[in-house]
């Protein structure tokens, strides 16, 4: 008997990238065992700014200029509209979303009325607040890793609040900081996934961790067992935010742990990865495929190599206090034959940069990377972005993604386990 998929809601969807990799691609026949039933995405700053919905929305759901499975409000307001029986939101058996890090504390939730004033809000509570609408199952989430240690007057504290959330909620919950270079992606990208449970039998936590978990099956590992420790979290939320890792220098999170009824147990990991290893070279476009505008002017090349470059540069602080500002050099440019450096949302654009990829083509004249190889690099087909949108707001979406390859390995796991039971 064939089971039926997984319903899925998409927060801080972006341009799909979780979606394809739990659902594939439009129109595929092929049956992953997940279905996108809601899609939230909202870009604050004003209406212009929604080139990244336009292009899920051509993606999805083409025919349809509004279509009601992509909601294009700011998530607080929908969930707002959702109370109120304005708004229709399925039910669904899990919530996936990548989001910014940012102040998660209970005092700023109260500060700022249910986390929705400010340009994005707190959106760890809108998470939260759908998860007690909804009570999904599963959730995956993907962050920047240094969740793990914020803010830094309370090292670890954001994410603590997180699992106490989730703790109260009834989830079990595994994580992860994941390089994709590591496993065979093309990038160098950091992030931190999350899964959580809400049915699941009693666990060993450090075979969790290790071996018998679902990000531990699709990303192996091996365990720094000098670098492990055990904590106890309640569903005290206010505490949590009050007085986790007051003191603290360093988090007490490592880059992989497991929590079930409150009991966490982290650890530091390495990957465990002997398949293939793609590189840059893998997604460059021939030259003739490249508009002069992304070439390198050589009057510009001596401002890339000296931002690139190491440097000690004396300042003043507004305090008047005298330092040495430093940076580590960088290549120039970069090497085509390893994996990139990861893509950040200020990548497009000609002006020289530190950060910015820069590269030396065939032939022999240094380039910026076009769009097309910056889908590429996060996994998307070819092309995926270009739906209309300036090459600058290409470069912004897929500085906002993720490795599609990450959820899609991720959900495999999730998809074969739920079949099996």
């Amino acid at each position: 008997m064939k089971t039926a998929p997984i319903k899925v809601i998409e927060l801080f969807a972006g341009v799909g990238g979780f979606r394809i990799g739990l659902e594939g691609l439009p129109n595929s026949s092929k049956d992953t065992g997940f279905k996108v039933v809601w899609a939230n995405q909202w870009e604050p700053g004003s209406e212009k700014r929604q080139f990244a919905f336009e292009c899920y929305k051509e993606h999805f759901d083409p025919k349809d200029k509004n279509p009601s499975e992509v909601s294009n409000v700011d998530i607080a307001v929908a969930l707002d509209e959702y109370e109120a029986g304005e708004l229709s939101i399925p039910d669904c058996g899990m919530v996936v979303g990548g989001f910014p890090c940012q102040d998660y504390s209970v005092a700023k939730l109260l500060a700022q009325s249910g986390g929705i004033d400010g340009k994005k809000g707190v959106l760890w509570w809108q998470i939260y607040r759908l998860l007690k609408l909804k009570e999904p199952r599963f959730l995956l989430l993907e962050n920047v890793d240094r969740l793990l240690k914020s803010p830094a007057s309370q090292r670890g504290r954001d994410f603590a609040i997180m699992l106490s959330c989730l703790y109260d909620l009834g989830y079990s919950v595994e994580w992860r900081v994941i390089n994709a270079a590591e496993y065979g992606f093309p990038q160098r990208r950091r992030r931190v996934y999350i899964f959580a449970d809400k049915q699941t039998p009693q666990w060993t936590l450090e075979e969790r961790l290790t071996t018998s978990g679902v990000i531990a099956e699709a990303f192996p590992v091996k365990k720094d067992v000098d670098r492990e420790q055990w904590l106890q979290l309640t569903k005290d939320i206010k505490n949590t935010s009050d007085t986790f890792g007051l003191g603290d220098k360093v988090s007490k999170f490592q880059n992989a742990g497991a929590m079930q009824d409150g009991k966490v147990y982290t650890a530091n990991v390495s990957a465990s990865f002997s398949g293939k290893k793609r590189t840059l070279q893998s997604v460059l476009v021939p030259d003739n495929e490249i508009p002069e505008e992304f070439y390198v002017n050589d009057s510009k090349l001596k401002d890339w190599e000296y931002l690139k470059g190491s440097k000690k540069i004396p300042r003043t602080s507004k305090a008047g206090y005298d330092y040495v500002y430093s940076e580590g050099g960088m290549a120039f440019p970069d090497d085509r034959n390893a994996p990139a450096r990861t893509i950040l949302t200020g990548e497009g654009g000609s002006t020289p940069s530190r950060f910015k990829h820069i590269i030396l083509a065939d032939n022999g004249r240094h380039r910026r990377l076009v769009p097309d190889e910056l889908d590429q690099l996060q996994g998307f087909p070819k092309g995926w972005t270009n739906t209309g949108m300036t090459n600058g707001n290409r470069a912004f979406c897929m500085g906002n993604a993720l490795v599609v390859g990450i959820p899609k390995r991720i959900g495999e796991v999730i998809s074969k386990r739920y079949k099996e039971e």
